[in-house]
């Protein structure tokens, strides 16, 4: 069943406000680049809208009701906010979540080291990427260094004009025979993503007395010295993070689309904070999780996997006069769920992969995938039909354009989410979010009025279910 692209769809208004949820999402995505900033980013944006942490409220014994806004965070890389309904909470909530990590390059625990006087970062990547994109482009580094003396220390480098910035070199075309003839997968090994991030030796600069060992090392942790007051030693407790230097642009000569990093799975991920934020009139509670490691497996204390969202959920319910941990597991079994995740939009350059009658295309409006996994459904949370009705009529009640589709052909690959996790609950989940061109690269491509039915699609399933 064909869709209609919705850009002659909007009036006026529409597109004014098309234009702001936009803006607004290129800021966040300017600010957010890695799963901590992101979390500090939100935790502002819902504070200046009411919500209370709800540690103070757990420490202080508040009560909570109806109406009541709380948010909670874990290890700075996790998050979840609850709007209080009107409805009992162990009727269910309805749960808006997104991961906000994203494919990247983190530094090592023992990273910088010298090579012929060039100094380097040693590196592992994080999630699926193709090495090769990430070669020859300008790169920064962001982060925290934890001391030993208890301060946390952010760090952000390359991403103001005046900054510089970082790279990973790649062979020149004329000596690149034998790189040539390898496999894609392999003409970019893992071991060679160090990052270049020096030259010059610290006798030349300052004049002291000529030392041959590593100069260019050491001159390299002068500057983190004097820039962030950290040693050598403190790259050990330390949490740095390779993406690519820039801002979120506007992309095409009709600005239609948005060229950024991370829109996999920020662009679910704000979007979904966006609409939760909007939306006042609340009968079941309304819920948005925003988690980390969903790129890795969603594991470990800030993946979904984690019990972080369940012990949440029980501390509100007990401040509610509800603490009782039947009533939590019936309040998580009568949820209900958007696991909002990217999807792969429909890329004529390789129109062989896609299946067109289950894909997504770009100005159709947000995407739903009944499953994801791969092959014979392998690892997926297949969606109830009954549920899948349940939101058509939601979204539909608000005018909202949607689609379906499927993560390529049945046997080009797959991919998987948190929402199987989640199912793990009993509750109803389908997969729901924004396509997307370019999926995984340093940088991705979306439709502005994908992102704007998402955002409205989200405050409908909010309210209408």
């Amino acid at each position: 069943m064909g869709k209609e692209n919705v850009w002659p769809l909007y009036n006026e208004e529409q597109i004014h406000e098309l234009d702001k949820v936009n803006e607004s999402y290129k800021k966040c995505l300017d600010e957010g680049k890695t799963e901590r900033e992101c979390v500090k980013l939100a935790t502002r944006m819902v504070e200046t809208k009411g919500y209370q942490n709800l540690d103070s409220c757990i420490r202080n014994h508040t009560p909570l009701k109806a109406g009541d806004k709380v948010y909670a965070t874990f290890m700075g890389k996790s998050m979840a906010l609850f709007h209080i309904g009107s409805a009992p909470m162990e009727e269910g909530l309805n749960i808006l979540g997104a991961h906000i990590d994203s494919p990247r390059i983190d530094i090592k625990q023992n990273p910088l080291y010298e090579n012929e006087e060039l100094a380097y970062l040693d590196t592992h990547y994080y999630g699926g990427i193709k090495k090769y994109q990430w070669v020859t482009i300008p790169l920064a580094i962001h982060g925290v260094v934890a001391k030993t003396d208890g301060t946390v220390v952010e760090v952000s480098i390359g991403e103001k004009e005046d900054e510089p910035v970082l790279a990973i070199t790649d062979l020149l075309i004329h000596l690149a025979a034998q790189q040539m003839d390898k496999k894609i997968s392999a003409a970019i090994e893992g071991e060679k993503l160090d990052i270049l991030v020096g030259s010059r030796p610290i006798e030349q600069i300052e004049g002291i007395e000529k030392e041959e060992k590593d100069a260019v090392k050491r001159n390299v942790m002068r500057l983190l010295h004097d820039w962030y007051d950290i040693e050598e030693e403190d790259f050990m407790s330390a949490e740095l993070e390779i993406v690519p230097a820039g801002r979120a642009r506007d992309c095409g000569l009709d600005r239609s689309m948005v060229m950024a990093y991370g829109h996999d799975d920020r662009v679910c991920a704000f979007t979904s904070l966006f609409a939760i934020l909007n939306e006042e009139e609340i009968t079941r509670t309304a819920c948005c999780i925003l988690v980390d490691k969903e790129e890795i497996g969603s594991v470990g204390a800030t993946g979904m996997h984690s019990r972080f969202f369940e012990n949440m959920v029980a501390e509100i319910m007990a401040l509610m006069g509800e603490d009782s941990s039947l009533k939590v597991r019936r309040a998580l079994q009568n949820s209900k769920m958007l696991s909002s995740d990217v999807s792969a939009a429909f890329d004529p350059m390789f129109a062989e992969v896609f299946e067109k009658r289950s894909t997504a295309f770009f100005g159709k409006g947000i995407v739903f995938n009944k499953h994801t996994g791969s092959r014979g459904k392998s690892g997926s949370n297949d969606a109830n039909a009954e549920y899948i009705a349940q939101l058509r009529a939601a979204l539909e009640k608000d005018d909202v354009s949607y689609q379906f589709a499927e993560m390529g052909k049945v046997d080009a690959g797959g991919g998987g989410t948190i929402a199987y996790i989640m199912a793990n609950y009993g509750m109803d989940v389908i997969d729901s979010g924004v396509p997307v061109l370019c999926m995984h690269a340093p940088w991705e491509i979306v439709s502005k009025a994908d992102v704007y039915e998402a955002y409205r699609g989200y405050r409908a399933f909010l309210k209408n279910i």
